[in-house]
C-alpha cells in the first residue's frame, strides 16, 4: 500500500494522537503527584508535558477528565496486577510466599504509579474516580476471600470476611509507611508488613 494512501494516513494520525494522549497522561500524573488533584491545573499540566494549553484541550476538556481517563486505565491495569498476584494457590504453597507474592506485587505496582494512590485515596477525587474506586475495593475483598478460604478453610464466613477486611486494612496502612520512604528503608517497610500479615494469619489456621 502506498506510504500516503488515504487508508495511511488517519492511521498516522490516530497514531500521533494516542502518543500525545499518552504524553499528557503522563504529565498529569506527574502534577497529580506533586501538587494533588485539588491544586492542579490544565495549564499546569499543559506545561509539564510541554504543549500549549490549546493542545490539551483537543484531547481533554477539563482536568477532570484527565484524571478520570488516567484512573481509568489505572484500575484496569491494578485488576490485570491483582488478578495474579492473589490467584488461587495450591495447599501445599507456604502462607508466607503467598503472602510475599501478593505484597510484593502490589506494592510495585504502587510505586511504578503513585498517582493510582494520589487519586484513587484523596479525598477530592473526580466522582466517577471514587465510583471506580468502591468497585475496585468490593472486587478486591472478593479476591482476597478467595484466595485466604484456601488458607482457612475452617473459619466462618463472619470470621473470614473480618480476616479479609483486617488484611486490606493492614496493608492500606503499611502501603502508606512504604511509599513515604525510599530505598533500603522502603524495603525495611516491605517487610515488615509481610511479618505483620503472616503473622497475624499463620495462628488462624489451626482455629478449630
Amino acid at each position: 500500500m502506498p506510504e500516503n494512501s488515504p487508508t495511511e494516513q488517519p492511521r498516522r494520525r490516530q497514531a500521533r494522537g494516542e502518543r500525545r494522549i499518552a504524553q499528557l497522561l503522563e504529565a498529569a500524573a506527574n502534577v497529580f503527584c506533586t501538587t494533588g488533584y485539588t491544586a492542579a491545573s490544565t495549564n499546569a499540566i499543559a506545561r509539564e508535558a510541554g504543549v500549549s494549553p490549546g493542545t490539551l484541550y483537543q484531547f481533554f476538556p477539563n482536568k477532570e477528565a484527565i484524571a478520570i481517563e488516567l484512573g481509568t486505565r489505572l484500575a484496569h491495569d491494578m485488576r490485570e496486577m491483582y488478578g495474579e498476584a492473589l490467584a488461587p494457590t495450591g495447599p501445599a504453597t507456604p502462607l508466607e510466599t503467598a503472602v510475599a507474592t501478593a505484597v510484593d506485587r502490589f506494592i510495585a505496582f504502587n510505586c511504578d504509579n503513585p498517582v493510582f494512590f494520589a487519586l484513587m485515596h484523596g479525598p477530592d477525587v473526580p466522582g466517577r474516580m471514587a465510583e471506580e474506586h468502591d468497585e475496585l475495593h468490593t472486587t478486591l475483598l472478593s479476591r482476597i476471600e478467595d484466595l485466604l478460604s484456601s488458607y482457612l478453610p475452617d473459619l466462618s464466613p463472619a470470621d473470614l470476611t473480618r480476616t479479609v477486611h483486617m488484611c486490606l486494612g493492614l496493608y492500606k496502612a503499611g502501603l502508606e509507611l512504604v511509599l513515604s520512604h525510599e530505598g533500603a528503608e522502603r524495603d525495611a517497610y516491605v517487610e515488615e508488613l509481610k511479618n505483620v500479615l503472616t503473622r497475624y494469619l499463620a495462628p488462624l489456621r489451626s482455629t478449630p
